[in-house]
């Protein structure tokens, strides 16, 4: 993951950091969880366990490796970061008789079931719904199912996304009667999803709906449309003229735009004009004429007999996804970017008493999540005149004295905390709407920690730390490929590696710690611990206006905040210290 991250240095010259935005790299990898110890603290110090640098989550001392699947939200971010490669390559488009061939082969000496290839289907269809249309913005998702194959595919979607967190309706209105569709039905039933008969939908399905998906005719139909679904397409039809596509559900079309000739495309120019069409196992050649502005290509079971006797090429599918983008990429108006937070609420009651223990929890709840790298911590330094720069570094010890990391003592971050020992970090946690921001001072970790750091890493990684002079330039990536070659050689006897001078770590001490969680509309909860001498003020800053401008398009140009504020003070009872909180005026 790299973040990127906004700074600033106020008048007293300390570093700031804000926000961060994630940028995802599509990526595999084996991740181990660590099994967090009890909380707060299992020992005085809670040292973090050696990670690969921008490697692998994180590995427990004492837990036996295994391979953690990835969540679905890093799945998601797995296809949002295809390579353009991948999407702009000449993709193979088939013929109806090739598809029909295909599928032949398939359920027949390859050894697939229809049902098999139903599922793989309709999880790629979900799969590829879910990328592109935000469960927060798009809830509502009616599916229009045939009576054959694709219908069943539709079937299928439906299930994946009752599970992914959407509200399906399904308007099935010529159901088939074989146990393989009877089955499905059964299953969205038990799931208690809706179905629609044709005669309830309204005409103008924009005010239920938020998606469409249209599964009624696969590549295999040939002729007229007859009712209802002659009618339902032209329901589809008169939404997809609507021009403002924001104010109009998206139209998603399964294998082929239903109505289209499967390999002329809409030759009559009536038809219906989807906004996503998943193309299955290969797109066909009316694909060729789509115009939308996402097209995915779904159905992960092709083998490789197939693609060499039909001579296919398609793109790589990313990491462990069911789809992939193919064709242009849209372009993206970044000013309507934009997430509506759904956490849990946090409350003043629930902030543990101790900054450093309220960390922890968070932390090792990042951890038991799964997510990639919760160690990850924007580092924002500031030089002696005042110019900020910030990199992503990795966590490696944390206890009531500071956050610790690892570096070269001769690169920018380290110059400038020598001009200025003024730093902050920041923690964001995508996946759980979370981040950490900690401010403090920085000094040196002790001698002593680093060598003891320094080997517990891999001899790889040692010898790395030697060879690389972080922010000099060099000639070519060959100079450190040839310095790592020669130092692999002289201690391939095993024998010890001495630490550099010039590598080491270094521990901030907080003064000031700010937890966020974002909350729906903006309304985010933002705990801010402000540590000076033995008094914490912890601000709970919280914008009690409704942001109502994307529903009534009313345009608030003064927004009001109330600040809670609490002040955390140390107080000596029966011989020990504890912290007291008491509530200030605002």
């Amino acid at each position: 993951m790299l973040t990127a991250a906004c700074k600033f240095r106020n008048k007293s010259g300390l570093a700031s950091t804000t926000r961060v935005m994630p940028f995802f790299l599509s990526t595999s990898a084996t991740v181990t969880p660590l099994c967090p110890p009890p909380s707060p603290y299992p020992s005085p110090h809670f040292r973090l366990p050696y990670l690969p640098r921008r490697g692998l989550a994180f590995l427990a001392a004492a837990a036996s490796p295994r391979t953690l699947p990835p969540t679905p939200r890093q799945a998601m971010a797995s296809l949002a970061t295809s390579t353009a490669a991948a999407a702009a390559a000449e993709v193979t488009h088939l013929s109806q008789r090739d598809a029909a061939d295909i599928d032949e082969q398939l359920m027949g000496p390859l050894g697939f079931s229809v049902d098999q290839l139903m599922e793989l289907a309709g999880l790629s269809v979900a799969t590829a719904v879910a990328e592109v249309y935000k469960l927060s913005e798009h809830t509502r998702v009616l599916i229009i199912c045939g009576p054959g194959n694709n219908g069943g595919d539709g079937l299928v979607a439906a299930r994946h996304l009752y599970h992914f967190g959407y509200k399906p309706f399904v308007c099935y209105p010529k159901r088939t009667a074989k146990p393989l569709y009877s089955g499905l039905v059964t299953q969205l039933e038990s799931l208690a999803i809706p179905f629609v008969p044709v005669e309830d939908l309204p005409q103008d399905l924009s005010g239920q709906y938020d998606i469409v998906i249209d599964a009624m005719f696969g590549f295999s139909f040939h002729g007229a449309p007859r009712p209802p679904f002659d009618d339902l397409i032209q329901m589809l039809v008169s939404l997809s003229v609507i021009g403002d596509s924001a104010k109009r559900p998206p139209i998603v079309s399964v294998d082929i735009p239903s109505g289209w000739h499967v390999e002329e495309g809409d030759v009559s120019g009536g038809g219906i004009k989807p906004d996503m069409l998943v193309s299955l196992t290969a797109p066909k050649l009316c694909a060729k004429k789509f115009t939308g502005p996402h097209h995915f290509l779904g159905g992960r079971f092709v083998p490789p007999p197939i693609s060499s006797k039909y001579g296919l090429e398609l793109p790589p599918y990313p990491g462990t996804s069911m789809c992939v983008r193919i064709g242009k990429v849209p372009s993206v108006d970044i000013s309507s970017l934009r997430e509506n937070y759904i956490s849990p609420e946090l409350l003043e009651t629930q902030v543990m008493p101790n900054p450093f223990d309220q960390f922890r929890t968070w932390f090792d709840e990042a951890v038991t999540a799964g997510l990639r790298e919760p160690n990850a911590m924007a580092l924002t330094t500031v030089n002696k005149a005042g110019k900020p720069s910030s990199r992503m570094v990795l966590l490696k010890g944390v206890d009531k004295q500071g956050f610790v990391w690892y570096t070269n003592y001769g690169s920018q971050k380290a110059h400038d905390l020598s001009e200025n020992s003024n730093a902050a970090l920041l923690f964001y946690w995508n996946e759980m709407n979370r981040q950490v921001r900690v401010e403090g001072s920085v000094q040196k970790v002790s001698e002593e920690e680093s060598e003891k750091y320094f080997h517990s890493r891999p001899r790889g990684s040692q010898l790395g730390a030697i060879v690389s002079k972080q922010s000099t330039v060099i000639s070519g990536r060959e100079v450190l490929q040839q310095a790592y070659k020669e130092l692999e050689q002289k201690y391939s006897d095993g024998s010890f590696i001495p630490k550099p001078d010039y590598w080491g770590g270094y521990r901030l001490t907080p003064n000031l710690f700010e937890f966020w969680q974002g909350q729906q509309s903006r309304l985010h909860d933002r705990y801010v611990l402000y540590i000076c001498h033995l008094i914490i003020n912890f601000d709970f800053v919280k914008n009690p206006c409704l942001n109502i401008c994307e529903h009534v398009n009313v345009v608030l140009n003064t927004i009001l905040f109330y600040i809670n504020r609490l002040q955390y003070s140390q107080r000596e009872l029966g011989g020990s210290t504890e912290w007291h909180i008491q509530r200030l005026s605002p």
